[in-house]
């Protein structure tokens, strides 16, 4: 057991960086770039934490992790503990450890990144989560007896999967229904292998398997069964649709229809979950990356996920273009880095006219216009202005579109009742996240538009706690 050191000690220690891949290696492969801590470098970024008595790290955290007492234990060398206490907020750590923009949530909010590197927080998550795996030994918290009451998840994205494990530990009988073959949605579907190895997410889903917590793929909801059919029919006694914003959106450009034109969700979803990535074992054709110049427009975490996953698949080149300057892009600072290091070219504060193609319909370019930022908009980010005459050709094959989703209706239009608002999304109550139907909950994208990993799955846990409180005493409260 590691004594604590004295706080002036502790701020003396550096941030402990994490080990990757180096950068033109991992540009032409799929392994994950991040290569994880080992024990004592976990053990002495955790001697780093001041231990405060209100941590504001936890605050910060949408699901809650009790973040000081998991790094104590990992200081004091007791990881399986701390994978335990982990998994009592956190039903997929290895997940989380991977993919959650800490830097604005629970590190963001770290005290000693008022003077210092804030402490690793993402990072001893994922060594923890890590460990435990590898041993084999993981610490699943005991679910409370049989209520005897059946609750059906749609989606079985972080949302869904996070309500559902805590319903399970509050003892309901839970389904979770996937309307893809293959569980995990945004995290099989959305994410890179090189950001998040499937199989990490296939464990943590199989972990939750071992809690109780029943699966059924294939499932699509509102079309094979609807959300009146699961109540009166199937006797769910309550449905939490976590469906996702999993509707592409397009620019509406000239050129569009071109080939060699994908949408982000479609260029993602072949090439991770129908594996595009390895043709060697799996016939899932991607319009050719290999030798080809890939432009993708977008500057979120998708487009960074797209043109790092077109240079793998062999692009002679690969850029982004994106209509405001670095400082504004929304994609986490780490995922700017890897791309950069990676061979990326960043065309900044530049926005696409059209696409231009050849006599057999195939991408050639794509005209931009150059840019300058004037006063913020509505999001309060400085509002891009075209510069007249500005007007330039990139040569490209290949253009991948990400630029954000919408909302897919198919659950909404098979249930009247649930009422949306004029983008298509389901409206529900902030608090509980009570749709307009009885019974009949919603949350993460579905209700707030594209956010993050951790965003949703907090949603999920305010889903559970409210259809938890709804099946214990069976108040609906009406409108007045």
């Amino acid at each position: 057991m590691a004594d604590k050191l004295p706080p002036k000690q502790r701020t003396k220690i550096p941030r402990q960086a994490m080990p990757e891949q180096p950068a033109l290696e991992r540009a032409r492969n799929f392994a994950e770039v991040n290569l994880g801590l080992d024990a004592a470098v976990a053990e002495k970024e955790a001697q780093r934490c001041l231990t405060c008595a209100d941590p504001k790290c936890s605050h910060g955290c949408p699901v809650g992790v009790q973040v000081r007492e998991v790094v104590d234990l990992v200081r004091d060398g007791d990881y399986l503990r701390a994978a335990a206490k982990l998994r009592e907020d956190n039903v997929l750590p290895a997940v989380t450890g991977r993919v959650c923009p800490q830097e604005n949530q629970c590190e963001g909010a770290c005290i000693l990144g008022k003077r210092f590197a804030p402490l690793a927080i993402g990072h001893i998550e994922r060594f923890v989560a890590d460990y435990e795996r590898a041993t084999g030994e993981i610490g699943l918290p005991e679910p409370a007896s049989p209520t005897g009451k059946k609750v059906a998840v749609v989606g079985s994205g972080p949302a869904g999967l996070s309500c559902a494990g805590d319903l399970t530990l509050k003892g309901h009988e839970v389904t979770v229904m996937e309307a893809l073959h293959e569980l995990g949605g945004v995290l099989v579907y959305g994410i890179p292998e090189f950001r998040l190895p499937k199989e990490i997410v296939r464990n943590e889903i199989e972990n939750m398997r071992k809690m109780g917590v029943n699966f059924e793929t294939n499932v699509v909801v509102g079309k094979s069964v609807t959300i009146d059919q699961l109540m009166n029919d199937e006797g769910y006694d309550a449905v939490f649709i976590a469906t996702g914003a999993g509707l592409p959106k397009f620019l509406n450009l000239p050129g569009e229809h071109l080939g060699g034109v994908y949408s982000a969700n479609e260029f993602l979803t072949r090439v991770n979950l129908m594996k595009a990535y390895d043709p060697e074992h799996y016939d899932s054709p991607v319009y050719t990356c290999r030798d080809a110049d890939v432009v993708v427009i977008g500057g979120g975490n998708t487009a960074m996920d797209a043109v790092r996953s077109a240079l793998r698949l062999g692009a002679k080149s690969a850029s982004i273009i994106y209509r405001r300057g670095e400082a504004e892009m929304p994609a986490r600072k780490e995922e700017q880095h890897h791309a950069r290091d990676e061979g990326v070219t960043f065309l900044t504060m530049h926005n696409p006219l059209q696409f231009l193609g050849n006599d057999q319909g195939l991408l050639t370019g794509v005209e931009v216009q150059q840019m300058e930022l004037g006063e913020p908009d509505g999001s309060g980010r400085a509002r891009p202005i075209p510069i007249a005459g500005s007007e330039k050709v990139v040569p490209a094959s290949v253009a991948i579109v990400a630029v954000g989703t919408g909302a897919n209706p198919l659950v909404q239009s098979s249930t009247p009742e649930i009422n949306t608002n004029k983008w298509g999304y389901i409206q529900a109550d902030d608090d509980n996240l009570r749709t307009s139907k009885r019974g009949v909950f919603a949350g993460g994208d579905i209700v707030s538009g594209a956010a993050t990993v951790i965003l949703a799955m907090g949603a999920g846990r305010t889903a559970a706690a409210s259809i938890h409180e709804y099946l214990t005493t069976g108040d609906w409260p009406t409108a007045e």
